[in-house]
């Protein structure tokens, strides 16, 4: 009897906050290992579904790296990196464009379905949802000192979203899924860091939240201790000291933007852990580290 009863505990720690969001658009940023085992990629998708039904609009956006990553290398195509970013010329933009587009978008949509939820699979090319330019990236010359544009090939960055093909599909009751895909001025397709477009998509519908699912627990101190929250007019000190570094740096710059750009609360979580999105919106604790204007 005490176990059925907490269970009915746990539904009225819910209740507020289902109040609270319902109506609500929750952009949320897929990637890590809860794209690749199993057992969280179908709790994933029950959890996007449950939102659905008490009312909320959830948004995923998917990343794919990995994915990426494993078919170039089955097709015997090197893969190289610059600062941490994928150089893409046109034959590997095919790839990308293929597995983003194509299997990780179609999978992920397949799951939602195939466990009772109406999902419906996006890149930016769709409505023109994502405008995209080319990224320009700057290094230092270590023989001459000074700054010189890196050419990444098809990698871009956002310019603009027009977020009325997935706000007709919300009026809908169907779940949009993106790909991280943006189209230039003349056509051309551009592959686009997933955190960056879930922060802009996120921005451009005023979501409640965006909610990045990471493999770690979050932004973490010194000692190694969670953060639970973060004021955005903080974070300048906490990457000068050295707390936020490596590629926290630009996960919480596009929290700050998104913020900026009108989301109520961003979160960083650990994607790793089952029902983590369940767990961030519908309980008093939360997990991981929220990143707000908290002190207005």
């Amino acid at each position: 009897m005490q176990e059925i009863i907490a269970k009915a505990n746990v539904l009225m720690e819910a209740l507020p906050y289902i109040k609270r969001f319902r109506n609500k658009t929750i952009v949320i940023k897929y990637g890590g290992n809860a794209m690749v085992e199993e057992r969280l990629k179908e709790g994933f998708a029950k959890d996007v579904i449950l939102m659905k039904y008490i009312g909320l609009n959830p948004v995923v956006v998917h990343g794919g790296g990995p994915q990426i990553g494993q078919v170039l290398k089955e097709m015997g195509r090197e893969t190289h990196f610059v600062q941490g970013m994928r150089v893409t010329d046109s034959a590997t933009m095919d790839v990308v464009e293929m597995v983003l587009g194509g299997k990780v978008n179609k999978e992920i949509v397949g799951n939602i379905n195939r466990h009772g939820g109406k999902a419906v699979g996006l890149s930016g090319k769709d409505g023109n949802l994502v405008r995209a330019r080319k990224l320009e990236m700057k290094a230092i010359n270590p023989q001459t000192l000074t700054p010189e544009i890196i050419d990444v090939g098809m990698v871009g960055e956002v310019e603009s979203v027009d977020p009325s093909v997935i706000t007709a599909l919300e009026d809908n009751n169907f779940i949009p899924v993106i790909a991280p895909i943006g189209v230039g001025l003349a056509g051309e397709t551009y592959n686009i860091n997933a955190d960056l477009v879930a922060g802009k998509v996120a921005g451009a519908l005023r979501a409640e939240k965006l909610i990045l699912l990471t493999d770690v627990e979050g932004v973490k101190d010194k000692q190694g201790r969670l953060i639970s929250t973060i004021d955005i007019g903080k974070v300048p000190d906490l990457i000068n000291d050295g707390t936020i570094s490596g590629g926290m740096i630009p996960k919480v710059n596009c929290c700050i933007d998104a913020v900026e750009e009108g989301v109520t609360k961003t979160h960083i979580i650990d994607g790793r852990m089952e029902h983590a999105c369940l767990l961030e919106i519908f309980t008093d604790k939360g997990i991981g580290t929220a990143i707000a204007r908290f002190n207005p």
